[in-house]
């Protein structure tokens, strides 16, 4: 496992923090994760659905990990959080702002006096400017950040992307940081202070819509499943539902008019190439239309697959699942002691194989011989 030996401190909530550090225990970090012992974190309440009294949500965040619970409002809790802190490589937090500093776990005291360790902060809208102190949540992000605003039809509201993608991105990104950190400290024994936000995550998820527009000064608008700067990208009406077609380059958009009969389009100086199409999509996209509603999806769909042109159904979350290539990958694993658990796998392989849950998500305070004790507690 590659990061066997390293330990991780988490005292995380939802999704954000909780998703790092299940990174780096998918990849052989063991991770104790600090927990209220009240209700523990607040996802474990996140349903239904629920396995084995905490919500599916939650399962899903906190494999190879256990549970740690501590008061830390009471100096016993606190003292033994800090003591706990002393053994660990990697802290991960995203508390709300401000309460780290209240607690006496802020990134200065700690790097002070645990100068080797990786002390991870993850903010809902980053640790400087007029906004660093107020709290966030994804769907607020998503607006405030950008991502709504090209999400959904042209004609349509502004909508919520479907995953969480700025809480599972800060995650994703804390744990790169992290990884890096890891380096630098085997290199200089040195810690770092590794931080992002939800917010800092939306701008860059924004990033090809935003520098579209600071070279063009045209602000970027909703294309439903369509693509900006792609043309044809996104979904066509057949005669029986949607099919999604990619024929992101005139090679492909030359097999693609051959498919549909009309090989000419690809000489039509309306449609030579991709920027032309782009200027003419209206046009392309009609004509396109006309000729994909006489065949049913299926047809089409095999038709072009056997030319070349990429392109999909768009499948359900019970189809995506229930799919052979997901089976193939792995992608769904049981976990061991709780077989009616089944999770959504890490989406790497190290040489060729792919990271097995090692460990149920935890029950609050199941690790033994970590808390302080139920009387230095009371």
């Amino acid at each position: 496992m590659l990061l066997a030996g390293i330990r991780v401190l988490e005292l995380g909530q939802i999704l954000a923090a909780p998703y790092a550090a299940e990174i780096l225990g998918d990849m052989g970090a063991e991770v104790l994760k600090i927990e209220r012992p009240e209700g523990g974190d607040d996802a474990r309440g996140w349903g239904p659905p629920f396995w084995n009294g905490d919500a599916a949500l939650f399962h899903q965040m906190n494999r190879n990990k256990r549970s740690v619970a501590l008061d830390l409002k009471s100096p016993e809790g606190l003292a033994r959080m800090l003591e706990l802190m002393g053994e660990a490589d990697v802290f991960v937090h995203n508390l709300r702002p401000g309460l780290p500093e209240k607690l006496g776990i802020g990134p200065e005291a700690m790097r002070e006096r645990f100068p080797r360790l990786i002390y991870a902060d993850i903010g809902a809208f980053g640790h400087v400017g007029p906004m660093n102190r107020q709290p966030g949540y994804e769907l607020l992000v998503q607006a405030f950040g950008g991502p709504m605003s090209i999400t959904g039809e042209a004609d349509g509201a502004p909508v919520r992307c479907g995953p969480s993608i700025n809480d599972l991105g800060a995650g994703m990104w804390t744990a790169i940081g992290v990884l890096g950190a890891l380096v630098r400290r085997a290199r200089t024994g040195e810690g770092c202070l590794v931080q992002t936000s939800l917010f800092e995550t939306a701008i860059t998820w924004t990033s090809i819509a935003a520098s579209n527009f600071l070279a063009s000064g045209t602000p970027p608008r909703r294309e439903g499943s369509k693509h900006a700067s792609v043309v044809p990208y996104g979904a066509f009406q057949t005669a029986d539902g949607p099919l999604i077609i990619g024929a992101g380059s005139d090679r492909l958009f030359r097999k693609l008019a051959e498919v549909l009969g009309h090989p000419e389009w690809s000489s039509d100086l309306r449609f030579l190439a991709n920027s032309d199409r782009v200027t003419n999509r209206d046009a392309l996209e009609a004509l396109l239309t006309d000729e994909l509603r006489a065949r049913p999806r299926a047809e089409w769909a095999g038709r072009l697959e056997m030319a070349g042109v990429p392109c999909a159904a768009i499948q359900t979350i019970p189809e995506v699942l229930s799919h052979e290539q997901t089976t193939a990958l792995g992608m769904v694993q049981e976990v061991p002691g709780t077989p009616e658990v089944r999770l959504v796998a890490m989406p790497l392989s190290f040489d060729g194989a792919r990271p097995q849950a090692r460990l149920p998500s935890p029950q609050l305070g199941s690790a033994v011989g970590f808390a302080a004790s139920a009387a230095e507690l009371a």
